[in-house]
């Protein structure tokens, strides 16, 4: 029996060790392309059994040189950089890994928001240069009674919740997918999107990049907002129009924003850089130790349930396995 192939398109992993050993149980072999431009990804993902990807875009074009491949897993949540609709047609499964990072992610929108309430970066930059002085950071509110509002109400924003609610804040969330059950047990209020805009002291972005979220934050949402009232998005840059949002600081529509997450990436120029009421992370949020192994373990268990004939467990294109993925 040939060997199988398993590609990995890119990597931000310290070591591809993970995988390998989850990959070794059916004796496949691992091979990282040179960089991410499709023609080194293509010259050893051509005849790939399995590609695995983090950021590296797979266009159609590149989806139907990979003449073996029957599964593509994302190291990741969203698959927005495969082209799902292509893949599909070409008979290759595409599998991401959902539940991973939710304590990462959520404990990092909560230091984010805490940062911007207590406007930590700005008076540390100030006391820093030598500026010993309070008032340099007025107002500051407290956080108790506050509203937070969760746009989308999936697996992290249901972990942030309890945290926002250990500060005493109220949250709510709008998630038209979500069953009334769900919010009830976390206490949380279900809102439409255009109360939550309004209503809410923060707001806090968990929602997929997809042709109805694309700017769903643009200049007509945050001039609903209220103009003390901080945005956070750790899920995808594209969710924000990010020269609205500057025109929306710059005429004081809201307070501030703190964006783990932009438009491009990695991000050299935006109108959103040097304002002492942004924060931005370098798409971090996801980061840990553990959740680096966990991520890598998950992804590269689809590609061995795939290749040994079993069903994955998270498919973004199920019809693609069910028709009978590409043998």
């Amino acid at each position: 029996m040939d060997r199988k192939l398993v590609v990995v398109t890119d990597s931000v992993f310290p070591s591809l060790d993970p995988a390998r050993e989850v990959l070794s149980k059916i004796g496949a072999d691992l091979q990282l392309a040179q960089d991410s431009t499709p023609e080194t990804i293509l010259r050893v993902a051509e005849c790939a059994d399995a590609v695995l990807t983090t950021y590296a875009k797979l266009t159609a074009e590149m989806i139907a040189q990979l003449r073996r491949c029957r599964i593509i897993a994302r190291f990741g949540i969203g698959v927005d950089n495969v082209d799902i609709a292509n893949a599909t047609q070409s008979g290759i499964v595409v599998t991401r890994v959902p539940d991973y990072c939710f304590d990462e992610v959520s404990d990092h929108t909560m230091a984010l928001l805490l940062a911007l309430a207590r406007k930590i970066p700005f008076i540390d930059a100030c006391t820093q240069r030598g500026t010993w002085e309070m008032k340099k950071a007025v107002p500051i509110h407290r956080l108790r009674g506050t509203v937070l509002g969760l746009v989308a109400f999936g697996g992290i924003p249901r972990m942030v919740a309890p945290k926002a609610q250990a500060f005493g804040m109220q949250v709510v969330a709008y998630d038209p997918y979500i069953s009334e059950d769900v919010f009830s047990a976390a206490s949380v209020t279900r809102v439409e999107f255009d109360e939550l805009v309004k209503i809410s002291d923060y707001i806090s972005i968990h929602s997929p990049m997809t042709s109805t979220t694309h700017h769903l934050f643009n200049a007509g949402t945050f001039s609903q907002m209220k103009p003390t009232a901080y945005l956070i998005n750790t899920a995808r840059g594209g969710i924000i129009d990010e020269a609205a949002l500057g025109q929306a600081l710059d005429r004081k529509q809201i307070a501030g924003a703190a964006l783990d997450v932009m438009e491009k990436e990695p991000s050299t120029c935006s109108p959103l850089f040097g304002r002492d009421n942004v924060i931005i992370t370098p798409h971090m949020s996801f980061y840990s130790e553990e959740s680096l192994i966990d991520l890598q373990t998950k992804a590269a268990e689809e590609v061995v349930r795939v290749l040994s004939g079993l069903a994955p467990r998270n498919p973004v294109n199920p019809e693609a396995w069910e028709s009978g993925c590409r043998k």
